[in-house]
């Protein structure tokens, strides 16, 4: 999948965040600790881990939302750290249960945080796309669920969020 649109989209957003809410400290590591926010609550919401709950996951749409929340936050610290230059979603050879997989997607974005550097950033990247095929997404819903939210996100912005 192509990167270079969402990261021109992502820098717009935070560029329109900054100005809108004033921004003026470095936010990276608010970035990263929102980021695993956002993977707990994603993993939360397939409910994969949750064995003592005969409860199913919640509805693909909701699950897809909360993907892309996840990704808002990755191409922001991406940006943050100049490691925007990825053309290309970094694709790697991981396997494992959802539940094995968002452990080693937190323990890698740990390890991004104090580590800002390309190699443990495409490592988070080949997690997230893991994670999406464990889900049964498409580059094709991902892109659309990120414009999407993208464009939520704005009016949030607009609207006081």
């Amino acid at each position: 999948m192509k990167l270079a649109k969402l990261f021109e989209m992502q820098r717009k957003l935070d560029a329109f965040i900054e100005t809108n809410q004033e921004i003026r400290t470095d936010v990276f590591m608010e970035k990263g600790l929102a980021l695993l926010v956002e993977l707990a609550e994603l993993a939360n919401e397939t409910r994969c881990f949750k064995f003592w709950s005969t409860k199913g996951p919640s509805e693909r749409h909701v699950i897809l939302e909360e993907y892309v929340d996840s990704v808002h936050f990755l191409l922001s610290l991406g940006i943050e750290k100049g490691l925007d230059h990825l053309e290309e979603w970094p694709i790697g050879k991981q396997s494992g249960s959802l539940t094995e997989l968002f452990i080693l997607a937190q323990e890698e974005i740990l390890y991004f945080l104090k580590n800002p550097e390309l190699t443990p950033y495409r490592k988070v990247w080949e997690l997230y796309n893991a994670i999406a095929e464990g889900l049964g997404f498409t580059n094709e819903e991902i892109i659309l669920a990120y414009i999407q939210k993208n464009d939520k996100n704005y009016e949030r912005q607009r609207n006081g969020y």
